[in-house]
């Protein structure tokens, strides 16, 4: 009877094998399952740096500045929501090391500021709002820390693990702890002004704070080089044309293991194939050009038109898109964010309102074992980890969808059911015209979702898509056909044009030497009173992008004067054009610009510009 028993189970377990598909390589856990149907979500920065027009806070601003007369965390969060945007992460603490909720930890907080006469917490604000708007909230607490006067020393550590516990415990439940690897380097630090590096390999322990987050926050995602998702390497928002789930980080300079900061990230936009971990892509990317509101920055908003081309290279590439949002000094959203962010979730909610396959007879060239279980239906039905599935040894394969009526279209989503992992390599897409199938899309990596926009909008009767290439048989969980808008209109602030930089066609460089390769000196040919200049760095030169710079002046090319001088704040992330702005316009018909990369003068420079007052 015993040995009965055995080989009934055995024979039990071996069949229920061969009904289901072998799980392919490394897995999602529930974690990364919730964040993958997230999609999209905001990261929002607001600090003392906003008052003082930069980029990153220096940690010597005085408390006072921070006092916005109309903030309104409703106001920003409805238009992330109005965007179809699912989630916000609050900046709590940035670089400048101002806390934006009432901590023990540190004096520099928001009980120092005149906002709500010193008892505000905004992280409660947003918190709330966030929940009112039925949306998810996360936040981010910057490990560097320009302000208080233990950074570098294990007492700071200390108190940042205290600044996480507070966090963690005060606001509720987090769909996402976020960290990134800007730490150390010049600062304000309690009154000494100087520089403090540290080892980002060892310093702050990051098991042990890893750990805050499992245990305090045990659903939420960490955003971390070694925590559950990826940054994509770049801050332009988008994923590689073939982006794997899977990861297998790569330290820099030899190191043990790949902290923040301290790793190749040339890898990081398109993953791993057959990674040693499941560690998929957010894409970050501000609607400005910069994370912090800048008034300059108030015509440069993107637009929903590159919203839209942005979420396609994000989402519609298995990672999700955040968005920095950026309030104004009143604590609120500029119009013309709000503008752009209402369109594009218009745009998003137009494209996606009607999926043509429900109108369709689906077929499949084959199905795992005839088994009902594993049909081509499962690809149209609602259940996002349903699956069309193929015998183990069935690695290629077709799904044909027909119409009673020819349906016009452009965009095709696909989906794997990522819990047995991610499978397909290679597929093309096929409409039948004038009676021949004619190829009109391909992909490369699917994953958690696939959108493929097609060049051209097509009318059709029949849709073919092509599984090419899979190391084993395939899991497709869904297929979406929609039709987005041929066309979308700039909003209005994309048509008002500003004042133009001074026409360069007479410049004339006076001055550039091997031996000074980062100082530049310009004659403009004629004097103007100036009240800006612009420094471009190198295009995929970012590691000679200037991280600090001088301006100098002069109307004779003998006199010289500094009119501004300062730093370039994650500019190698984000290596966009840069605007310096004067304390008071100036005389010029020479400037001299000096660019400086960890403390030398060497950078590249792809352009320099002046503005007119």
């Amino acid at each position: 009877m015993l040995l009965l028993f055995v080989a009934f189970s055995f024979a039990t377990a071996s069949a229920q094998q061969q009904l289901y598909p072998i799980p392919y390589g490394v897995l999602p856990t529930e974690n990364h399952l919730r964040w993958h149907e997230m999609e999209s979500y905001v990261l929002i920065h607001f600090t003392p740096t906003t008052f003082e027009n930069k980029e990153w806070g220096y940690g010597d601003a005085d408390p006072s500045i921070f006092n916005p007369t109309k903030f309104d965390a409703q106001q920003i969060v409805n238009a992330a929501r109005a965007g179809g945007f699912k989630g916000v992460v609050f900046v709590a603490k940035h670089h400048d090391g101002f806390a934006l909720w009432p901590t023990k930890t540190t004096p520099y907080n928001i009980s120092k500021s005149p906002w709500k006469d010193g008892k505000g917490d905004m992280v409660k604000e947003f918190a709330q709002a966030s929940k009112k708007a039925g949306m998810q909230f996360g936040v981010y607490c910057s490990p560097w820390d320009r302000n208080h006067p233990g950074y570098g020393t294990a007492a700071y550590v200390t108190d940042y693990r205290n600044q996480l516990r507070e966090l963690y415990t005060n606001y509720g439940e987090l769909f996402i702890t976020w960290f990134d690897g800007a730490n150390g380097g010049d600062g304000y630090y309690g009154g000494a002004n100087e520089k403090r590096n540290i080892d980002r390999t060892t310093y702050y322990g990051w098991d042990s704070t890893w750990k805050l987050v499992r245990t305090l926050q045990p659903k939420a995602v960490i955003f971390s080089d070694m925590g559950d998702v990826r940054w994509v390497g770049n801050e332009h928002g988008h994923a590689a044309e073939t982006s794997w789930a899977t990861f297998t980080p790569i330290p820099t300079d030899g190191n043990k293991v790949a902290v923040p900061g301290e790793m190749k990230y040339e890898n990081s936009a398109g993953g791993t194939r057959n990674g040693e971990f499941w560690k998929p892509a957010e894409c970050d990317v501000p609607l400005r050009p910069g994370w912090f509101y800048h008034a300059d920055q108030d015509k440069r908003v993107k637009t929903p038109a590159q919203l839209f081309d942005l979420y396609f290279k994000s989402v519609g590439r298995g990672g999700n898109l955040d968005l920095g949002l950026s309030p104004d000094t009143r604590g609120l959203l500029h119009d013309n964010d709000v503008e752009s962010l209402k369109a594009f979730g218009e745009i998003l909610k137009k494209t996606f309102a009607e999926n043509l396959v429900k109108k369709a007879k689906i077929s499949a060239s084959n199905v795992r074992g005839d088994n009902k279980l594993f049909s081509a239906d499962k690809l149209i039905d609602a259940n996002r980890y349903s699956y069309w599935a193929t015998d183990d040894d069935v690695t290629k394969a077709e799904v044909l969808l027909e119409w009673k009526e020819p349906q016009t279209f452009n965009v095709i989503r696909l989906r794997e059911n990522i819990k047995l992992g991610q499978r397909i390599e290679k597929l093309a897409v096929d409409v039948m015209s004038n009676g021949l199938w004619k190829q009109v899309g391909e992909a490369t990596s699917i994953g958690a979702n696939r959108l493929i926009r097609l060049p051209a909008t097509v009318k059709t009767d029949r849709l073919r898509i092509r599984i090419i290439e899979s190391p084993v048989s395939l899991a497709l969980s869904d297929i979406g056909v929609f039709r987005a808008p041929d066309s979308i209109p700039d909003p209005s602030y994309a048509k008002i044009r500003g004042k133009a930089g001074i026409d360069r066609s007479g410049w004339k460089l006076v001055e550039s030497t091997p031996a000074k390769p980062g100082q530049v000196t310009i004659d403009m040919g004629q004097a103007y009173s100036v009240k800006a200049f612009t420094y471009q760095p190198q295009s995929g030169q970012t590691a000679f992008a200037a991280t600090s710079y001088e301006w100098q002046v002069s109307v004779d090319g003998k006199n010289w004067k500094t009119v501004s001088e300062g730093e370039f704040s994650n500019i190698k992330a984000n290596p966009i054009e840069q605007l310096v702005v004067l304390k008071r316009p100036e005389q010029v018909r020479y400037f001299r610009f000096i660019g400086k990369n960890d403390g030398e003068v060497r950078t590249g420079i792809s352009g320099l510009g002046a503005i007119e007052e």
